[in-house]
């Protein structure tokens, strides 16, 4: 039970990394919205926070990095 919250967290900042122009500013905002929700999804599952925050910076580094800015875009409607 455990693990399948950790896992739908992090899938959650995935979802959130869309944040910057370019890749650098995706990757960053991406790690910082990863290590809060890893901290606290971790920490709502019983284990550290700290590893929480460690590997959900991580996974939110890489999904901003190596997502485009045009990938996902939560501003506009998908019928325009």
């Amino acid at each position: 039970m455990q693990m399948t919250k950790m896992i739908s967290a992090l899938l959650l900042v995935s979802t959130l990394t869309a944040c910057g122009e370019s890749k650098t500013d995706r990757a960053l905002s991406g790690a910082g919205i990863g290590a809060g929700v890893g901290a606290l999804g971790s920490a709502v599952a019983g284990g550290s926070g700290v590893t929480g925050a460690l590997v959900g910076g991580a996974v939110g580094a890489a999904a901003g990095g190596l997502t485009n800015k045009n990938d996902i875009n939560l501003g506009k409607p998908a019928w325009k």
